[in-house]
């Protein structure tokens, strides 16, 4: 490998106090997503994240997410394109709530959360969506866009 993740390193990981018992590696629904960042926007991204909203992460916990994280993406792109998005975050959770009509449940609750809503009204002006339609993550049609299938996976 040319690179290795890191954490950021002013940015702690994420907690909540007495978190329930992690499930293993091989449970649960794998969720991977992309959205632009805006290049003006990256550092306060990375501000907001370094201290997410205790109730924010309450409202994921409440709905089954697990391991979630956002990564940066700087994407080299020809100088031909100069309008097109060239930092992307992608995004990966695992769901370990039930099945995909439990997940859809479960994230819509987390969308009437009104603490998260605020999140969304900071976070949504600093990202660009590639989901047609999209107006923010409070809307009808998504914001982040969804991978369309995962092509390899290593358990253990």
């Amino acid at each position: 490998m040319s690179s290795t993740t890191t954490t950021n390193p002013t940015n702690t990981p994420n907690t909540l106090p007495n978190p329930p018992p992690f499930p293993r590696t091989n449970e649960g629904i794998r969720v991977c997503q992309v959205i632009a960042v805006k290049q003006d926007a990256l550092d306060e991204y990375r501000k907001v994240h370094a201290a997410v909203w205790p109730s924010v992460l309450a409202a994921l916990r409440r709905a089954h997410i697990f391991d979630y994280s956002i990564h940066l993406v700087r994407l080299p792109l020809p100088s031909t394109t100069p309008t097109a998005p060239t930092l992307l975050l992608v995004a990966h959770m695992r769901y370990c709530g039930g099945g995909i009509d439990d997940m859809k449940r479960d994230l819509a609750e987390i969308g009437r959360d009104e603490e998260t809503r605020r999140w969304w009204q900071v976070t949504d002006p600093m990202q660009s969506s590639f989901v047609p339609g999209a107006v923010g993550s409070a809307g009808g049609t998504g914001w982040w866009l969804d991978a369309e299938e995962e092509l390899f996976r290593m358990e253990g």
